[in-house]
C-alpha cells in the first residue's frame, strides 16, 4: 500500500481534524468488524499497523501477524500486543475477543483526537496499572470543543469491562456515521 501509517500522522500534542478522525474510525471498525465476523481477532490494533491510501484517509488495516482465528475468545494467559493499545482483559491475560480490538480503536481515536495516549507512563507496568485500574483524562476537559457525542463514543469504547464498551464493530460505525 502506498501511503503512510498513522503513526507517521500523530504527533504529541497535535490531535489531527476531527471529520478526518471520524472517518478513519468508521472504515477502521467496519473493517475489524468484517474480520472479527470470520472468527479473526487481531491483538494489535495500533497507529503502525493502520495504513492510509496515499492522499486519502481510505484506511487498511495491516499485520495480522499475531491475530487469532477462533469462533470465540482467545485463549487466556497470553501477554500479546502492544501495551499502550491492550485491552484491560489482554493485560490481565484474560480471554480476549473482538471486544479488545474495539477498546484499542478507542485508544487510537483517542490518540488521534488529542495527541496523547490515553494510558501512559514511565514503564510497562505503570501503563497495564492505569488500563486496568485508572480512567483516562477527561476529553470533556482535553478537547471540549468535540462533538459531545463522539466523546461519548471514545469514553464508551474504553470501559474496563467489555460488556460495557461497544459489541461489534457495526455498532461502534454506526455511532460513528451518527457523529459524521
Amino acid at each position: 500500500i502506498e501511503g503512510p501509517t498513522l503513526s507517521d500522522l500523530v504527533q504529541v500534542n497535535k490531535p489531527l481534524p476531527t471529520k478526518m478522525v471520524v472517518e478513519i474510525g468508521i472504515q477502521l471498525v467496519k473493517a475489524l468488524g468484517y474480520a472479527h465476523g470470520k472468527g479473526i481477532v487481531h491483538r494489535d490494533v495500533k497507529p503502525g499497523n493502520i495504513m492510509l491510501i496515499k492522499d486519502t484517509t481510505t484506511n487498511k488495516v495491516a499485520d495480522f501477524g499475531i491475530c487469532r482465528i477462533d469462533s470465540g475468545s482467545t485463549e487466556t494467559g497470553q501477554f500479546l500486543g502492544t501495551p499502550n493499545y491492550m485491552s484491560p482483559e489482554q493485560v490481565l491475560g484474560e480471554k480476549v475477543d473482538s471486544r479488545s480490538d474495539l477498546f484499542a480503536v478507542g485508544v487510537v481515536l483517542y490518540q488521534l483526537l488529542t495527541g496523547h495516549l490515553p494510558f501512559e507512563g514511565e514503564t510497562m507496568i505503570s501503563v497495564a496499572y492505569k488500563i486496568t485500574k485508572t480512567e483516562p483524562p477527561s476529553l470533556d476537559k482535553v478537547r471540549p470543543d468535540l462533538p459531545l457525542a463522539l466523546r461519548r463514543i471514545v469514553e464508551r469504547s474504553l470501559k474496563k469491562q467489555p460488556e460495557k464498551r461497544f459489541q461489534t464493530g457495526d455498532e461502534f460505525a454506526n455511532a460513528l456515521i451518527g457523529v459524521a
